[in-house]
């Protein structure tokens, strides 16, 4: 009886499947580690890549809430970290940031466009932007970095943009929180959170209804590459150097992130909060193997695995949640 009670809770929160998979891990890294992942040095570094990703992946989230794909926000990231750290020592970092989230917006644009326009599948395009825009950043790298030099970092508004600890903790998981509470209330609290949803139910269905498909998609796609370049530069204000190969591979632990968190890639489902535990899971998986000293390599081995165990375990989930 006390499980069947828990059957709508589950149909309603995708999430729940994550929060338990994160509170298991938690124990089990802090029991089995000795102390050298369960220590606030180690936890503040986690929840630095956590708001990095996290962002990236609450983009990724509503391209896919459309029932659409963005594999092109590495690269994204890496640009917006380029064009951030390039301008930053040359004007003000407020300037470079708006900048390097305006590129971020072109590109989503781009994409955007692009799919809407010709209607190509989202995967084959962005797949052409991820490496035409990580083919630019090399380029103009040329094989070196951008740094800042530490005279320069000691800005307030350096340090407000990824470049300062609060508390022990970095500047970015502030932005991370906020921009989740801001989408939260668009996705639920306005027409446009129930369009986008109703796109990726079914576009044919949304568009005889009198809701602008192509519109709802081309405006996913800028607020993913917006949140993509701005995790860029918030993590280069952190390090204070980017180079071309920044961001590398990120899109697929943005993705899996939100597989872990619930969103259905079919689309017209997806969890913010699912989407940012996800990114929270995957980081304290990859600490953990540095803290252990397992080589980096194993880590894609397991997000494979990590992806494929979470998609089948959500359909036996909810599978269990509608069955009387």
């Amino acid at each position: 009886m006390a499980l069947s009670a828990l059957k709508p809770i589950v149909l309603r929160h995708t999430e729940i499947g994550i929060f338990l998979i994160a509170v298991l891990l938690v124990l089990l890294f802090a029991v089995t580690s000795d102390g050298r992942w369960a220590n606030i040095y180690n936890i503040a570094s986690i929840l630095q890549v956590t708001a990095t990703l996290g962002l990236m992946s609450l983009g990724v989230a509503l391209v896919i809430g459309t029932g659409e794909i963005d594999i092109s926000v590495g690269s994204t990231f890496g640009m917006g970290a380029l064009v951030y750290l390039w301008l930053a020592v040359r004007i003000d970092p407020w300037l470079a940031m708006l900048a390097a989230v305006a590129v971020g917006a072109a590109i989503g644009t781009f994409n955007g466009l692009l799919i809407t326009r010709t209607g190509t599948p989202s995967l084959i395009i962005t797949l052409g932007s991820l490496m035409i825009f990580r083919g630019i950043a090399i380029a103009l790298t040329e094989g070196f970095s951008f740094s800042v030099p530490y005279n320069a970092r000691d800005g307030f508004i350096y340090g407000v943009l990824g470049g300062r600890d609060v508390l022990g903790f970095n500047t970015a998981l502030i932005w991370l929180l906020v921009i989740l509470v801001v989408l939260s209330v668009v996705l639920k609290m306005t027409p446009f959170g129930n369009r986008l949803l109703a796109v990726g139910g079914s576009a044919a269905s949304a568009h005889s209804r009198g809701i602008r498909v192509d519109r709802i998609k081309l405006s996913v796609f800028i607020v993913c590459g917006v949140l993509a370049a701005f995790a860029g530069t918030l993590e280069a204000g952190k390090l204070g150097f980017a180079d071309g190969s920044m961001g590398r591979l990120m899109e697929l632990q943005a993705i899996a992130s939100c597989v872990l968190g619930g969103c259905l890639l079919a689309g017209g489902r997806i969890s913010l909060l699912g989407a940012l535990m996800g990114a929270f899971v995957l980081s304290s998986i990859q600490s953990y193997l540095v803290v252990m000293g397992v080589k980096p390599q194993w880590f894609m081995l397991l997000l494979g695995l990590i992806v494929v165990g979470a998609a089948y375990g959500d359909r036996r989930l909810r599978k269990w949640a509608i069955t009387r």
